[in-house]
């Protein structure tokens, strides 16, 4: 157990939140990372509806009664999702966390705190993050560019984005982006963090309900196997290389600055159920972090989390404090 702002805020044992995944963050994970004693989180758009997610809330508190969050992306899309319903359906199922991420979450703060809602804001930068502060947010998850999925366009990895984050902010932040293990926890926690958000490491787990293709593409690969695609578009995303990554990038290099979103839709529109589910690994791009070169095996979830916290009090206990001089 360790005692951070995060773990009081949400009410955790550990410090450490599993990030909303597309086709991934759904009940059986969310339920798993909370039984032991992290933070697990619905995605909210998977489900596509919000008596979708409402049902998908239920049938998490069914396997779990630990605090849980949802994830909600704000798009900038034509067809807006219905974000009114999906608060509602939170709301209603007494979720007490929700992650923000993509636009700003500001119209729906004041109903998500009057139903006594804690709001953590995803942000690439710190100048994000100071925004999510001033709106109200209670806590930012700041992601480094070695993140996967979306970095930003500023390329700050977390060795300095973490520090400049704790310069600036008053509400307490977690470190996303290159966390694995209990040496991710320890150093986050030394540059400023309260906690930290894992992505892909929670994917290369028993529970993720996920293809075991996908689990072992996550253990196969290296740091060097990610790559960013739709920088042109400013929409940069990183995921993990496959012949589809590479058309992607082929089309992005011969059109220049004519590349539209409409030129590459057969990689990157409607891939995840594919991919995810099916386990077609060169049906298109798919997010995944440079961590991946941490991850090394398939533990459940409470193994995986049991060994981050042992781990981390062993280099904070042993290793760090060997450094002291008496």
């Amino acid at each position: 157990m360790m005692k951070t702002m995060i773990t009081e805020m949400f009410g955790i044992e550990h410090p450490i939140i599993q990030g909303g995944m597309h086709y991934v963050g759904f009940a059986e994970l969310a339920a798993a990372v909370s039984n032991a004693g992290g933070l697990g989180i619905i995605t909210g758009l998977t489900q596509r509806s919000p008596e979708d997610l409402a049902r998908e809330i239920r049938r998490c508190r069914e396997m779990t009664d630990k605090p849980f969050g949802v994830n909600l992306t704000f798009l900038p899309i034509v067809k807006t999702p219905d974000y009114p319903g999906y608060i509602r359906a939170i709301i209603e199922g007494g979720v007490k966390v929700v992650e923000t991420a993509g636009n700003n979450p500001q119209k729906w703060l004041p109903g998500l705190h009057e139903a006594g809602v804690k709001v953590i804001h995803k942000c690439t930068s710190v100048r994000h993050s100071l925004k999510a502060e001033a709106i109200g947010c209670d806590a930012v998850s700041v992601d480094g560019f070695e993140c996967g999925g979306h970095p930003g366009e500023d390329d700050i990895p977390n060795f300095i984005l973490l520090p400049r984050a704790a310069e600036t902010l008053k509400i307490p932040f977690v470190a996303s982006g290159g966390m694995a293990d209990g040496r991710s926890l320890v150093a986050a926690l030394a540059l400023g963090a309260q906690g930290m958000n894992m992505g892909t490491r929670f994917i290369a787990t028993k529970e993720a309900p996920v293809h075991e293709n996908v689990k072992q593409a996550i253990v196969a690969a290296s740091e060097l196997d990610t790559r960013l695609v739709m920088r042109p578009l400013r929409n940069t995303e990183r995921v993990l290389h496959n012949a589809a990554v590479d058309r992607l990038l082929e089309k992005e290099r011969t059109l220049g600055p004519n590349l539209r979103f409409e030129d590459i839709i057969d990689e990157v529109a409607g891939v995840y159920p594919r991919i995810m589910t099916d386990g077609e690994m060169e049906a298109g791009a798919w997010s995944c972090g440079m961590v991946a070169g941490l991850i090394h095996d398939i533990p459940t979830v409470k193994e995986l989390i049991d060994r981050i916290m042992v781990e981390a009090n062993a280099i904070v206990r042993e290793r760090l404090a060997g450094f002291v001089a008496a």
